[in-house]
């Protein structure tokens, strides 16, 4: 590494907070969406709560689309210093046990 070269930086910590949040909003928002629509279909004799819950849903997705935008930042910043994330990293995002040792080999 040259003298002009800056060091990795190490994975900033918001990213974690943003793509864990965009996760479980994600499948929020998708599940959610299957209900919606029988309850808007119970609601629709009011005008004032279809239109309350069109902009609640409105709001969700504007949300999504924010931590979209915060993800593909933080994941192009970590991209751009040249640091590898790890496999422990993306592990810790969607609970799954890290990995310890060799797997075992399928037969």
């Amino acid at each position: 590494m040259s003298a002009n070269t800056p060091g990795p930086r190490s994975i900033p910590r918001w990213l974690h907070f943003v793509l864990a949040a965009d996760r479980a909003g994600s499948a929020a928002y998708v599940g959610t969406g299957f209900f919606f629509a029988p309850i808007l279909a119970v609601t629709s004799p009011w005008p004032a709560l279809t239109t309350v819950l069109w902009i609640a849903i409105g709001l969700a997705g504007l949300w999504l689309g924010l931590l979209g935008i915060a993800m593909a930042t933080g994941l192009s910043m970590v991209l751009r210093s040249n640091t590898v994330i790890p496999e422990d990293y993306w592990r810790s995002i969607i609970d799954y046990p890290s990995v310890r040792g060799n797997p075992p080999a399928n037969v």
